[in-house]
């Protein structure tokens, strides 16, 4: 097989690194968000889970930017909105920006679920796919790892904005996805 294959594969399945870190950050970060901002059960189910929300729509609609501009852009481009949610929410002054920006963190997760596979399928060799492929599911639990391990050593690090390096930390490996996007080619 060919090593470009191979290594292609891997860059892009680094998309599930940033799926994986981007659920799980959140765990980090909750209750400091409940508390902060004074929120009822009902509005910090809510906005913990915009993010999901966001994921669900991504993931239905993922596939007309990969069909229009390619595989390739829209994953650079599900880089660049992870590294501006990550930012934006760990930025966010108040509730409704914070909501915002863990919808838009979603979107990315969701399109990212369905762009990253179905570039590595479309540039492996039929008998190595499914070999290939598992690199995006190994990358998501990769990232639920290394966002738990960031959120253990990040605890007490900003005080009581700890949570917001918490969600801003997504924002390193987003960027080296966006710029390892530059290096695939399209599909």
């Amino acid at each position: 097989m060919n090593k470009k294959i191979v290594l292609w594969s891997i860059a892009v399945g680094l998309g599930g690194l940033l799926f994986g870190m981007d659920v799980a950050v959140i765990s980090g970060a909750e209750k400091t968000i409940q508390q902060l901002w004074d929120l009822s059960s009902w509005m910090h189910g809510t906005a913990i889970a915009m993010a999901l929300y966001g994921t669900a729509v991504g993931a239905a609609f993922g596939n007309i930017p990969a069909n229009k501009i390619g595989r390739k852009k829209s994953l650079l481009w599900i880089g660049v909105l992870f590294l501006l949610s990550s930012i934006g929410a760990a930025l966010a002054p108040e509730i409704w920006s914070f909501m915002f920006f863990r919808f838009v963190s979603g979107l990315s997760i969701g399109a990212s679920s369905v762009v990253a596979p179905v570039y590595i399928s479309e540039i492996a060799p039929a008998k190595y796919r499914g070999r290939l492929v598992i690199s995006f599911q190994l990358n998501i639990v990769a990232g639920i790892l290394l966002a738990y391990l960031s959120n253990y050593l990040l605890q007490g690090v900003g005080g009581s904005n700890d949570w917001r390096w918490m969600l801003g930390i997504v924002a390193v490996p987003s960027a080296l996805f966006s710029i390892i996007m530059l290096a695939v080619p399209e599909t």
